[in-house]
């Protein structure tokens, strides 16, 4: 399973990209904005920091909502870097530029799904990633989870090439359980992966393994 960081922080894909921990980097307007930076120097910095011999994604959501706006965005977006992965909202009007993008060979992931025909739809448009967004199903008593079984069933059963983005991850039981399920990629708040490498196991193992050897240093 790949992990992709949620986040616009720079500090945070550093960190981040230390572990090993970085497949690539997912942002949205909100995310950008809480940085109070431009748009544009933050998506390149981004793609700057995890730039390797492979390509990491960095996604970079559009603004408008009409069609040709949106291919406008999405085109300029794709001359930032390499990297750069377009987001594209679940709309009509984000479909048909799902679709003129793809054959344009420029990358998009097709944000806010809550339903598996909606993922389906984006597939169909030759989406490279869909998103569904499962924490905010669950916020309004919904199965978030239930969602990504049936976008990863529908795509199995089709041989989609559509990889599927576990988005709006609130703990990390939304990652192990999407790990479960076959999702490509689960999208994380820094503050989500830092509680993976936790256990209390593991802190009480590691204090009983010190106790014992200060007791010998001791003899």
């Amino acid at each position: 399973m790949k992990f992709f960081l949620d986040t616009a922080n720079v500090d945070e894909i550093r960190e981040a990209c230390s572990m090993g921990m970085v497949d690539g980097v997912t942002t949205n307007p909100s995310l950008i904005a809480k940085e109070g930076r431009d748009f544009e120097t933050v998506i390149r910095e981004i793609c700057e920091i995890v730039e390797g011999p492979d390509i990491i994604p960095v996604s970079a959501e559009v603004i408008r909502l009409d069609l040709e706006g949106m291919l406008s965005e999405a085109r300029h977006l794709a001359e930032i870097h390499r990297n750069v992965v377009v987001k594209i909202p679940m709309t009509v009007d984000g479909i048909k530029a799902t679709r003129i993008l793809s054959r344009e060979g420029i990358d998009t992931n097709v944000t806010l799904v809550f339903s598996p025909l909606q993922a389906l739809m984006a597939a169909k448009a030759g989406a490279t990633y869909v998103s569904p967004f499962i924490g905010r199903l669950d916020d309004i008593s919904q199965e978030g989870m239930t969602l990504v079984e049936q976008i990863v069933q529908i795509f199995h059963n089709y041989a989609f090439h559509t990889q599927v983005i576990v988005a709006s991850v609130r703990n990390p039981l939304h990652v192990l359980e999407s790990a479960l399920m076959g999702a490509d990629i689960a999208t994380i708040p820094f503050s989500v992966l830092g509680k993976f490498a936790s256990h209390p196991l593991t802190d009480k193992g590691i204090q009983s393994f010190l106790n014992d050897w200060n007791k010998f240093q001791k003899c």
